[in-house]
């Protein structure tokens, strides 16, 4: 579960609002660690002097006649992880949090932000600004119809507003004499100005053929396929999301953090294909590759990214229809649309698409998961050894685990920031340390390590929670009653089709039993070398139903407050189910290869079917990874994987040789290696 995942995008708003906008009364009356009412106020070194940039976009509001301006965190394509030349909210505010929206008036200035952030927020935002322990459109409308005036206009750029945004914020001011108003200029750009970082630049390669589930005229053949038979006889689709005009294209680059993607957008029509980039960013092999020197229908026109906009409005002048998918449409394409012109579902033929992973695309992505699975336990075999030594905190460790991935075959860095937590950190859902704060790692408290790769076969996220001391019996049991939720779902056998929100109760039913529970989504999608949350797979209300050849994490947890955190996550395809009667029924085969630790595992809680499910995985593991260690001569890592393998018995010991070989050879469907 990467960092970013416990934020929320445009389409977690209702999920989000309920996850972290109900804090507990506690945090509510925890005091501002800013000072803002003595003269000079107490501010922390760490705050960033906004006045000056406040005057300056006050005079840009004024000359706009604008009562209040908008400032989101997303950027134009409704990004999980945005640039820093698209970090618009943190240059404006000081705050960096990943989560948060920012409203300036004439007069005052508020940020909205969840409890994960508000310490941060406040130590890093000036007095200028109000800090708002809210979330959602409804309260900063609540602010605003209370800050400007009758006939007042709040501007915003369309282009960082996604559809739903948009709509929200204009039936929450439905008669209020109070208008929204678009304009395509954005105003903090305009102060930003010459300190502004640069726009990404980095050259855009095609993914050779051998990392690739289809060539891009397949995929291409396959959408215009799409919209042939669709309905409503679209005749155009447009793609406003990153992942999609990198996976349609097997097209990558460097312009976001953690995500091979650059900025672009993509116009298909039967005939044609246009492509908005930066064509300078090409390389003639690459413009060769899409076949840019032509104009027919399998030719790829490079037009410039900034005119996307007008490009669309021109085109929608004609007798055409428009498909798109309003999650990740912005507001600033879907207004030069007109309404009868549109096709509108929540995610477009690409996405939809992209969820389901070919035959290929699934052993590229198992074997992605393998090396990666080589690099995390290299890590946890350096850290039985040296965490005794008193030698290792967790920045140093989450160095060390991401360079163990970069040492691995395909190897194009980390998916996101590894979260690396000992403790009470641990407990901090979205921790991850710094060179400057950071726990030492202990054998007497928990360590949790989210961790995850990026590979050009495919993407991996992955969380396990070790303790190389005593654990208390209440810390066994929560791990255990876990790691349960975790097995009973991945073990699910459910009809084709079915929600991801019915299925996710398995993972509470251990914790709930006793009173335990956790405060965050249970899973989510993974790409070949694309988003480590890749929409609209996973178990929300708003996740799209489970089909067979999907990926998803599923990775239940819990969390004692100023003590300890457990997570247990792993990456699940979806194939089918042998059932005893006929009928379409899936499961879930886990592709994550890492023990869990044995230390924690109070096997007297496990049911029979439980324990047989976890040595099964286990006997998956020795055979997936062991070979593999065997042939780089990892001979220390491979004794490790033995050890942490060997069967379990409800007496927690080993079992015998001839119960384990007869356990190797059972065959449960839900960890069948065929694709």
């Amino acid at each position: 579960m990467a960092q970013a995942h416990w934020g929320c995008g445009p389409w977690l708003v209702l999920f989000c609002a309920y996850a972290w906008g109900h804090p507990k009364p506690e945090d509510l009356g925890r005091e501002d660690v800013r000072n803002c009412s003595i003269s000079p106020p107490y501010l922390p070194v760490t705050a960033v002097n906004t006045t000056a940039r406040l005057a300056a976009l006050r005079q840009q509001m004024q000359a706009q006649n604008l009562a209040a301006y908008i400032v989101p965190d997303t950027d134009a394509h409704m990004s999980e992880y945005i640039s820093k030349f698209d970090d618009r909210r943190a240059w404006m505010t000081g705050f960096t949090g990943s989560a948060g929206v920012a409203v300036v008036s004439l007069s005052k200035a508020a940020i909205w932000t969840d409890s994960r952030y508000w310490t941060q927020a406040e130590r890093q935002m000036d007095c200028n600004w109000e800090l708002h322990k809210e979330v959602g459109t409804n309260p900063i409308v609540t602010w605003l119809l209370t800050e400007i005036p009758e006939s007042g206009r709040v501007g915003f750029d369309p282009f960082l507003f996604s559809v739903g945004t948009w709509e929200s914020y204009e039936l929450a001011l439905q008669g209020s004499n109070r208008n929204l108003v678009s304009i395509t200029n954005n105003l903090v750009d305009l102060v930003w100005g010459a300190e502004r970082p640069p726009v990404p630049n980095q050259p855009i390669y095609a993914l050779q053929e051998a990392f690739t589930g289809s060539t891009w005229q397949e995929k291409v053949s396959g959408i215009r396929s799409q919209m042939r038979k669709h309905l409503k006889a679209p005749t155009a689709v447009l793609l406003s999301a990153l992942d999609e005009t990198a996976w349609l294209f097997n097209l990558r680059s460097s312009d976001i953090s953690y995500n091979p993607f650059f900025y672009s957008y993509a116009l298909l029509t039967d005939s044609s294909i246009r492509l908005f980039a930066n064509k300078s960013r090409f390389s003639p092999d690459t413009l060769k590759y899409l076949n840019a020197s032509c104009t027919g229908a399998m030719c790829v026109q490079i037009e410039d990214y900034n005119q996307v906009r007008n490009s669309v409005q021109k085109y929608a002048s004609g007798n055409v229809k428009i498909w798109i998918g309003t999650s990740y449409t912005t507001y600033g394409l879907y207004e030069v649309i007109p309404k009868e012109k549109l096709v509108a579902d929540n995610y477009s033929p690409v996405m939809m698409t992209k969820a389901v992973k070919t035959s290929k695309e699934q052993a590229l992505l198992k074997a992605s998961h393998v090396r990666d699975a080589i690099a995390v336990i290299r890590y946890l075999v350096w850290l039985e050894k040296n965490v005794p030594k008193g030698t290792v905190n967790e920045f140093s460790g989450a160095e060390l685990v991401d360079a163990f991935r970069r040492e691995e075959e395909f190897s194009s860095g980390t998916s996101f920031e590894t979260i690396s937590a000992s403790g009470l950190n641990a407990a901090l859902a979205h921790y991850s340390p710094t060179k400057e704060i950071h726990r030492t790692l202990s054998l007497d408290e928990m360590y949790l390590l989210d961790s995850g790769g990026q590979y050009w076969d495919g993407t991996t996220d992955i969380t396990r929670t070790v303790h190389w001391g005593t654990p208390s019996a209440f810390q066994k049991e929560a791990y255990t009653r876990v790691l349960m939720g975790n097995i009973d779902l991945s073990r699910l056998v459910f009809p084709a089709a079915t929600s991801g929100r019915v299925m996710e109760v398995f993972a509470r039913r251990a914790l709930w039993d006793v009173g335990l529970n956790y405060g965050h989504g249970t899973g989510h999608g993974i790409g070949n070398f694309l988003c480590v949350h890749e929409w609209p797979v996973g178990f929300q209300s708003n996740n799209i139903a489970m089909a067979k050849g999907m990926f998803t994490s599923i990775e239940p947890g819990y969390y004692q407050d100023g003590e300890f955190g457990i997570r247990l996550e792993d990456v699940a395809l979806v194939v089918e189910a042998k059932t005893k009667y006929p009928g379409t029924y899936l499961t879930f085969e886990v592709v994550s290869l890492v023990p869990y630790d044995r230390n924690l595992i109070n096997v007297s809680l496990l049911s029979p079917e439980q324990l047989q499910y976890l040595n099964h995985y286990y006997q998956t593991i020795r055979e997936k990874v062991g070979p593999e260690l065997q042939r780089r001569q990892l001979l220390e890592e491979f004794r490790w994987l033995q050890r942490h393998t060997e069967p379990l018995t409800a007496a927690g010991t080993p079992q015998s040789a001839s119960l384990a070989a007869a356990l190797a050879a059972s065959t449960l469907a839900i960890l069948s290696w065929s694709v």
